[in-house]
Order: C-alpha cells, then structure tokens, then sequence
C-alpha cells in the first residue's frame, strides 16, 4: 500500500455512524452497588457471578483512575453513564426469523449478514447489540464437534460450570482500574470452548455494535482451548457518531492448555471523533492470554482505524515450556484520534521469546 492509499484510507468518511431507531430498555444513569446487583438480576446470574461483580466493585471504588499514559482526556463522569441498555426483544429468539428486522438490517449494513440465505459461508458470528448478543449463528453446527460458541449470558446458563472455573482466571477482578469496572458491570460479550483435540472447524467472530448514545460498553469475552485444540476468532466494532465520547471498556481472557493453539484477531473500527476532535469511542481495553500448557501457543493481531483515544496492551503469559506468543499489529490514525496498542509479555524460563 502506498503512503497516498494509506492517506486516503484514513481520511474517508466514517460510513459506520448512523443510529438504528428502536425500543431500548436502559437502566438509569449511575453507577452504585445497588446498579451492580441490577444487572446481575436483568441476567438472572447465579449467586457465584453476582459476588465475583460485588467484590469488582467494592475494589473498584477504592482505586483512583490512571493517568500515566498522559493520554489529556477530559475527566470521565462515571455517574454520567448508562451501564445497560438492550433493545425491547432483548430475549435470544430460537430462529433468527424471530429477531427484529430492524436489528437484522442493521448488521446488514454493516457487512455483518445474519439471515440464513446471506449468512458468511463457514464463519460463524455472534453480533452483539448494545448490551446484549441478539443472534449467534452456526451454533448448532459447531456443537456437532463438541464446540461451544455463545454468547456469554448463555454459557452462564448452559456452561455455569466452565464460567465459573476460568472467568478472572488471566485478568482478576483487581488487576486495573478499567477490568475491575469491566468485572462489575459486563455486559455481554463471547464465550469459546474447544475441547481437547478439536481443531475449530470453521472461524469464529463477533462484531460488537454500539447504538445507545449514553451508553458504555463492557463486554466479556473468555476463549478456552484444551489440550491439541485450535481456534481461530475474529472481532469486530462500530459505533454512531455522537458528539460526546462514550467508554468502551472490554476484558478479553484466553487459555491455551497442553498443544493448543488460539488465534485472536481484531479490526477495531470505532467512531474516531471529528476532524476536531470532538466525540468518539474511549477505547480502554485489557486483553490477556495465558499459555498455560507445554508448546502452547496464542497469536495476537489487530488493526487500528477508529476510536478517539485506544488505551490497550494485548499480554500474553507465556507459562508451558516451549510454549510461544507472537503479536501483529497495524494502527491507522487520523490527526485527532490518539492511539496507545503495544505487547506486553511475561514468562517463565522454559519458554522461549515472543515474536513482535
């Protein structure tokens, strides 16, 4: 690509800010325990999840912002923030013949199909809606291989057991500022199982849409891995254009065993704000995968187009002998967005270096 292209890629209008016009329950604005138990009961959580959000939150208000990055954001009004918002039919319908049509248009739009006659052949997409995954598709294809993709209210219900085992388990409820916000009051996001020597048999992704204008996004995604799996996972997002930021703050949590192989990819594609500056997504993120068994390996690639500010450090814990992380990343920016991506690595004595 020439540095002309390159120019031209960056400049182009955003063709992603329009706003789906539809009912939404939102809770009100405000963050408090009582908030915190809200969304744990809209849920319907088990009492593990409900105490793993409560002790977030009680850490959480003992800690102060971080502003080492020098990033100069106006200060962030926590109580100013919707922390749920879904459309009305906010219920996971059987068939997609059942879901809004509005909602179906809208990832259409967005190159995002979901219907069954314009669906992606062998890519399977869970599209989340504000706070909610309103569709996943190839579900029952991937069970077939004993696979489990869902969205993460789902595997609460279905898979309580593996939430409970591994969620907190690479990024701890107190391990930031931002991920203890995350452990409070998440929304949806994905979940992956790969049971022991499965290779996924197709690619799996999950396009992240913001719609509500005062809403933030706190999506939870945990992929697991077991021993001579592999996966590979896509995920996407967009959001309107407003002329106020609003926060994105995701966790992501991978786990590779003995031999398996996770391969995580995004295309990050946030409203960026004006040429002015004004408006846009705050992009504040901690991604973490641990290779937790021998010859492991996680791959970590993104792509930067969008957000005003990007905040994020894709890690990986490199634990298993010969286990191996490797990390690609591409950031276009425009002159007011402020991008902040690099690796992060820890890891024992019997692993090797990362590659970058």
């Amino acid at each position: 690509m020439t540095s002309t292209s390159t120019r031209d890629l960056v400049s182009q209008p955003y063709k992603y800010g329009f706003v789906t016009e539809i009912e939404t329950d939102k809770i009100a604005k405000g963050l408090s325990e009582e908030v915190v138990r809200l969304i744990s009961a809209k849920k319907e959580e088990p009492d593990f999840l409900l105490q793993f959000r409560l002790k977030a939150f009680r850490h959480w208000l003992t800690l102060e912002e971080p502003d080492w990055a020098a990033l100069g954001y106006p200060e962030i009004d926590y109580q100013d923030i919707v922390y749920y918002a879904a459309p009305k039919q906010q219920e996971k319908k059987a068939s997609l013949d059942e879901v809004d049509p509005k909602l179906l248009e809208t990832f259409d739009k967005l190159g995002i199909p979901l219907s069954e006659q314009k669906r992606l052949s062998n890519v399977a997409v869970d599209a989340v809606f504000d706070s909610v995954s309103i569709a996943t598709t190839y579900k029952e294809k991937l069970a077939e291989h004993g696979v489990v993709f869902c969205s993460f209210s789902e595997a609460v219900k279905e898979h309580p057991e593996l939430i409970e085992r591994y969620l907190g388990t690479v990024v701890s409820s107190n391990d930031n500022y931002f991920a203890a916000l995350n452990s409070a009051v998440f929304s949806d996001g994905s979940f992956v199982f790969i049971p022991k020597g499965v290779e996924c048999p197709m690619e799996l992704s999950t396009y992240f849409r913001i719609n509500s204008g005062d809403t933030g996004q706190f999506e939870r995604t945990l992929i697991v891995a077991e021993e001579g799996a592999s996966v590979s996972y896509l995920e996407g997002c967009t959001a309107p254009m407003f002329d106020t930021n609003q926060l994105h703050a995701a966790v992501v949590e991978l786990v590779a065993l003995d031999d398996a192989s996770i391969k995580y990819s995004t295309v990050q594609n946030w409203y960026a704000g004006d040429e002015n500056g004004v408006g846009g997504i705050y992009n504040f993120v901690t991604k973490r995968g641990q290779c937790r068994g021998d010859r492991s390996r996680i791959s970590w690639t993104q792509v930067e187009t969008g957000s005003a500010i990007t905040w994020k450090y894709p890690s990986c814990v490199l634990q298993g002998a010969d286990s191996v992380g490797e990390f690609y990343s591409v950031a276009l920016t425009t002159t007011a967005s402020r991008p902040t991506p690099g690796p992060r690595w820890s890891m024992s004595d019997r692993a090797p270096a990362p590659r970058l």
